[in-house]
């Protein structure tokens, strides 16, 4: 296993860090872990060296803490720098930060959180917590010792990241969706280094788009692959990749099967900051504008055309049928069409066309809502 410093900490984090978001289940039921295997998981990567897991109050309905509290038992925990997330969208009192920060040591069995982080953090949750006062309830957790360091994951554009990050000079890490083609998503890149150039551990998360790059590959990507200099599976392209940017403290994945475990050891024992050659990197852009090349609606995600009277949320959906098929998973583009957009899918759409009139692409969007919709709701 190979080791970084975890920003300006003073400690090492492994590279590779457990993520407790995808632990195998019984019955295709997300709530009902499995338990024995995921025990020896996690256990089997402490054993080799991880010193990281990443776990949050709403994973697997609400089961992963309490899990963990059980699986780090045996000496395990002592080995490990526990990682959590205060579920920021159900706070609405000052007295929640500490309903739910005791809640979760009870279910962790343990009397302490290394990592605390403010949990997926946006233009609305970041306001009312601030407005709450969670940076001065957060001092005082840090002084009686129930959290040792405060950071926050964050889900939205790069201006509302920094505006984060300059609102308080006492965070300590940040974790950040980052991958090979998510450089300007997000924090993307230039988040990522204006985090580093704080002192910040860097925590990045969806490494392989939720597994995206690593099954129903399209054929021409497959070819890319097999075609490289160097063999590698994609996942260890996806996670060597990510490695080489010495920012980068901890890389996280949800691992699933003991097979993900291994797999992602081995590729951890060669991670390397500033390795890649400029003919790796011209192999991954390669896959990059492979990718890209799927796309079917060329949509920038300027959000000119939002807001949308009839609260339609132009851009995701327009984002999300893309990555169906980029990555050749519709299924998963169905499902967050259902669950995150239910309020504001395309079927809304009353026709104004006020949108393709502030459009910069000149996107046919009514048309392409209708298209959308028919697919991502079916």
């Amino acid at each position: 296993m190979q080791y970084r410093d975890f920003g300006k900490l003073g400690w090492k984090v492994s590279v590779l860090g457990f993520g407790a978001m995808r632990l195998p289940i019984l019955d295709k039921k997300q709530s009902d872990i499995n338990e024995p295997e995921a025990t020896t998981m996690v256990r089997h990567a402490i054993d080799q060296g991880v010193n990281y897991i990443d776990t949050a109050y709403i994973y697997h309905g609400g089961n992963s803490e309490s899990f963990l509290g059980r699986a780090l038992q045996d000496g395990y925990r002592e080995k490990v720098k526990l990682a959590t997330k205060l579920p920021s969208w159900i706070v609405n009192s000052q007295q929640d930060f500490d309903k739910y920060l005791n809640e979760q040591l009870v279910y962790l069995q343990t009397d302490r959180i290394e990592c605390y982080l403010l949990h997926g953090l946006n233009d609305k949750q970041w306001p009312k917590l601030r407005d709450l006062g969670v940076l001065d309830w957060a001092e005082k957790a840090k002084a009686d010792g129930r959290i040792h360091h405060l950071g926050f994951s964050f889900h939205d554009h790069l201006d509302v990241f920094k505006e984060i990050i300059d609102a308080y000079d006492r965070w300590e890490f940040c974790q950040i969706q980052y991958n090979f083609m998510d450089t300007e998503f997000q924090a993307g890149k230039e988040g990522l280094l204006y985090a580093a150039d704080k002192g910040l551990g860097i925590v990045i998360m969806e490494p392989l788009r939720g597994g995206q790059f690593c099954r129903n590959l399209p054929d021409s990507v497959s070819e890319l692959w097999a075609k490289a200099p160097i063999q590698r599976t994609p996942t260890d392209w996806a996670l060597q990749w990510l490695w080489n940017h010495p920012e980068i403290s901890v890389v996280l994945s949800g691992m699933t099967t003991m097979r993900h475990v291994e797999e992602n050891l081995k590729s951890a024992n060669r991670a390397e900051a500033g390795c890649f050659s400029g003919q790796e990197l011209a192999v991954i852009d390669q896959v990059r504008k492979e990718y890209l090349e799927a796309t079917r609606i060329d949509c920038t995600s300027c959000k000119y055309c939002v807001p949308c009277q009839a609260n339609v949320n132009i851009p995701a959906i327009f984002q999300r049928y893309n990555d169906a098929y980029r990555y050749n998973d519709m299924k998963s583009a169905q499902h967050f069409y259902r669950v995150f957009l239910a309020n504001e899918t395309a079927d809304l759409c009353e026709e104004c066309y006020e949108c393709e009139e502030h459009c910069p692409q000149d996107i046919s969007i009514v048309e392409w809502l209708q298209i959308c919709h028919q697919e991502l709701a079916s």
